[in-house]
């Protein structure tokens, strides 16, 4: 029977090696729209990037509502659904840092300013969710 995780349990999980999320966010028409970001966490705010003029870009935007699902799918199977409100931030200065900082969870340190290079620039945003709710489940299977 599936257990809840406890808070420190899913930080962990979510924040472990390179897990990506699977990020849902409001079309116009009121359809969702998912896609795989690279994230992490700063406290507890969701930080990730992305550009402008994709997809998930323009919806962020649009209407700030998203959830974001980090899950294991090997037996036992866990998984954390995070929902929140995002804003966002085109302050290159800071776009730069966190776009290095994700690059390091990402592709190892030796890689982080190559990453804060090529998306910390014009054209990107630094999005900030700020988590209403946590759904945070392990051993889903047993």
């Amino acid at each position: 029977m599936a257990q809840r995780m406890t808070d420190e349990e899913w930080r962990a999980f979510v924040s472990e090696g390179t897990r990506t999320g699977k990020l849902s966010t409001v079309r116009a028409d009121g359809s969702p729209h998912v896609a795989p970001v690279w994230f992490l966490l700063d406290g507890d705010d969701v930080v990730f990037n992305t550009g402008r003029d994709t997809v998930k870009g323009r919806n962020v935007v649009r209407d700030g509502r998203v959830a974001l699902c980090v899950d294991d799918d090997r037996p036992p199977f866990d998984f954390v659904v995070l929902q929140g409100r995002a804003r966002v931030s085109e302050d290159l200065g800071e776009l730069r840092h966190w776009a290095a900082r994700i690059g390091a969870r990402y592709m190892g340190e030796e890689r982080a300013e190559e990453f804060g290079a090529r998306n910390g620039v014009p054209g990107e945003l630094l999005v900030r969710v700020t988590l209403d709710k946590v759904l945070a489940q392990k051993a889903v299977a047993n």
